[in-house]
């Protein structure tokens, strides 16, 4: 299976501007959908946005559309999230994810790998 590993989380002022990465072990076009997804003290895991690795196409949760873009670099393996125009509602624990579901999108129930997760904190 391949390993995940998140890194970029930290502490940012609203308005800032964060990338995180999503770092395959293997390669990364084994999976055909990566995901990220965000979880908030006391709330249910949140899709925020998905890449499909067959044609490229991505879809975003409403509340990031505009700010977040998702992109892989297929020569590092690599899933990205960048993170534009934070606001104190987007702190969370940020998750990357991969199924080899092909019509998965920002359900967390359709995908089975899973990385640990880094902090996004937005705060003044």
């Amino acid at each position: 299976q391949v390993q995940l590993v998140e890194s970029g989380g930290g502490l940012v002022p609203p308005g800032g501007s964060l990338r995180l990465s999503c770092a395959a072990s293997g390669f990364i076009r084994d999976y055909y959908v990566i995901g990220w997804f965000r979880e908030a003290p006391g709330k249910e895991r949140e899709g925020v946005s998905c890449i499909n690795n067959l044609d490229g196409s991505t879809n975003y949760v409403d509340s990031v559309e505009g700010r977040f873009t998702i992109s892989i670099d297929n020569a590092e393996n690599t899933v990205y999230l960048q993170m534009n125009s934070l606001k104190p509602e987007d702190t969370a624990v940020y998750y990357c994810a991969a199924t080899y579901d092909w019509h998965a999108q920002l359900d967390y129930y359709d995908y089975d790998n899973w990385g640990r997760g880094t902090q996004v904190t937005v705060s003044s």
